[in-house]
């Protein structure tokens, strides 16, 4: 009987401390404090990295407490990237539900390789800004790729501030002075990244293709690039892409100074916004390289050639 109630004390000493340590853990920081704190939650950023920068920005007493009640509330799968006015005055609940809601900012990752039109789309869904009003101040491969926070009421000119802003930190004055060296000017750069971002699907490709390129280039070829073919043609209603694939071999003829089959020498313009790994394959690419020609196949693998009978073999293989 003595050992059942010493027991129950137990649990009950054991509950009341672990419910006083709840409630003293969700209790605002300071109930008298009214100053808002801007707070930024990571796209992709755990609830315990979340739960931890909270505890440093003095917005909540306990993490662990805070942990519980996100996950008690079902909140984990709610909480959103993008930036919060948060104040100490909140109880952990609070911070938790508006966490869920009301971002001042919105997170925006623009992927390498896409047109200026598949970002005015992704930009007006997120920012309800007007895609015509977006496509009035770009500039075709100089909307760098990244992962921007842009304030949920930005205006069309002030995401091509800041996407141009960040174009201009990324393509550095070390950049350009290597360039330079290469005789290359900035937008034969950014041009020949394009295309290489388009027609290199891996890494260890970007290099290769970008001296192919290059090559033929500086030794007036055409550079038949089916990505530039694309880009002449461009959207397609049927498979609602601007990308279309497979080109048909009519669609080699088409009249476009895009069409890098007739035209020797670039295209007027970049065909898509390259990355920093693009930019630099090509700033670093090997005009001597021994290739001439590639081809795809299926799976986006390169296959590399130096003469034309070794390109044909490969068409034959490779291309289904």
């Amino acid at each position: 009987m003595k050992r059942i109630v010493i027991l129950i004390i137990s649990v009950l000493v054991i509950g009341t401390s672990f419910f006083i340590f709840f409630q003293e853990g969700s209790f605002p920081v300071d109930k008298n404090d009214s100053v808002a704190r801007i707070f930024v939650v990571p796209p992709g950023a755990g609830l315990s990295y979340i739960a931890k920068q909270l505890v440093g920005a003095g917005l909540i007493r306990n993490k662990i407490v805070f942990y519980f009640i996100v996950k008690r509330l079902g909140y984990d799968k709610k909480i959103q990237a993008g930036d919060f006015r948060l104040f100490p005055s909140m109880d952990a609940y609070e911070v938790a539900r508006a966490l869920t809601h009301g971002t001042l900012d919105v997170w925006i990752t623009l992927i390498e390789g896409k047109r200026k039109e598949e970002i005015a789309h992704l930009i007006s869904e997120k920012l309800d800004i007007p895609e015509t009003e977006f496509l009035k101040n770009v500039k075709e491969g100089y909307l760098f790729p990244d992962t921007y926070l842009f304030p949920r009421n930005a205006t069309a000119a002030d995401v091509v501030d800041i996407l141009t802003n960040n174009f201009n930190k990324k393509y550095s004055e070390d950049l350009q002075t290597e360039a330079r060296k290469k005789h290359l000017s900035d937008k034969e750069v950014i041009t020949l990244a394009s295309l290489v971002e388009r027609e290199a699907h891996y890494s260890e490709d970007r290099q290769k293709v970008a001296g192919v390129l290059l090559k033929r280039y500086r030794n007036d070829w055409p550079l038949n690039v089916d990505a530039t073919i694309q880009y002449a043609l461009g959207y397609q209603p049927d498979t609602k892409t601007w990308w279309k694939q497979p080109l048909a071999a009519e669609d080699l003829s088409i009249d476009s100074l895009y069409n890098t089959y007739k035209h020797i020498g670039l295209p007027p313009t970049p065909i898509a916004n390259p990355g920093l790994a693009a930019i630099k394959a090509v700033i670093d690419a090997d005009e001597n390289i021994p290739y001439w020609f590639y081809v795809s196949d299926s799976s986006g693998r390169l296959h590399y050639a130096k003469t034309l009978e070794e390109h044909n073999a490969n068409v034959s293989k490779y291309v289904r």
